[in-house]
């Protein structure tokens, strides 16, 4: 069963800024997805996924952490909000290259998250969400409703992985995303954030670890496009206009622009391990 990917339906409140949305996929795809590559090989890491593993990735993206999940053996599925993200996924996860015997075990299915299993699919042994709050777009709450109805289709004490920004003063990337977002205000993390998130859905926490996850682009230009690829700026731009945000922006990523003219901002990144009771 690797892989599997379905498109996630979360309700989205308000009305988004009209963008490209296949450029912005190919942008999250190709600048941004592998800025939280630290994170996912940490969490795989810790929690040992091999192939005994059945994942289930939630605002799975264009499927790069599905990807090293299943470099390590892993049964992989995943679902997204993003139709775009998602079609990117499907041709990233392609079993072309791979041996006769994972191309048999290859299933790509497209509507709910119920479909992402059936009566002859095992129950899934590892849940995670690698998507920061602040980059969903109704927050916690639809994290919480994805959590609600995805955990029925996991095995007893399996752990939930969601991950978040650490503390502001340690997020480089917080700066930047505040001064840009003015006068929308972007929210960093909150202490508790996840925790709260993991009890309304039912789950027990079970420890949590901090990552760094350095933000690196080649130059303004890629640093800007990898942030827009978020949507986080999304809110402020609806607010104000483009071309106020892409100025705050550029002004805000000054500072961490490198004699060599590459954008570097450090950043820690925080997971919670939570099990399904």
């Amino acid at each position: 069963m690797t892989p599997t990917l379905v498109r996630q339906h979360l309700s989205h409140v308000g009305s988004a800024p009209r963008v490209n949305l296949c450029a912005r996929a190919r942008d999250w795809s190709e600048i941004q997805e592998r800025m939280l590559v630290p994170l996912y090989e940490a969490v795989y890491e810790r929690l040992e996924v091999g192939p005994g593993t059945r994942l289930l990735g939630l605002g799975c993206g264009s499927g790069l952490a599905l990807l090293m999940a299943a470099s390590r053996g892993a049964a992989v599925a995943g679902v997204d909000s993003s139709p775009e993200r998602l079609a990117l996924a499907r041709q990233r996860l392609q079993p072309d290259g791979w041996t006769t015997r994972a191309r048999a075990r290859t299933r790509t299915v497209a509507g709910s998250l119920r479909d992402a299993a059936d009566a002859d699919t095992p129950a899934y042994t590892l849940v995670t969400a690698f998507d920061p709050l602040g980059s969903l777009a109704a927050g916690s709450e639809d994290l919480g409703e994805l959590l609600t109805e995805a955990t029925p289709l996991a095995a007893r004490g399996t752990p939930v992985v969601l991950a978040d920004w650490g503390p502001q003063e340690r997020c480089a990337t917080s700066a930047v995303l505040r001064a840009a977002t003015r006068p929308a205000q972007w929210r960093s993390a909150l202490r508790d954030d996840l925790e709260e998130v993991a009890q309304r859905a039912g789950l027990k926490p079970d420890g949590s670890g901090r990552v760094a996850c350095p933000f690196g682009y080649a130059d303004l230009d890629s640093a800007a496009r990898g942030l827009m690829s978020t949507g986080l700026l999304d809110t402020a731009v609806a607010a104000t206009e483009r071309e106020r945000v892409d100025k705050e922006l550029a002004e805000a990523l000054h500072p961490y622009r490198r004699g060599d003219g590459t954008v570097w901002m450090p950043n820690i990144f925080r997971y919670l391990i939570a099990r399904v009771p």
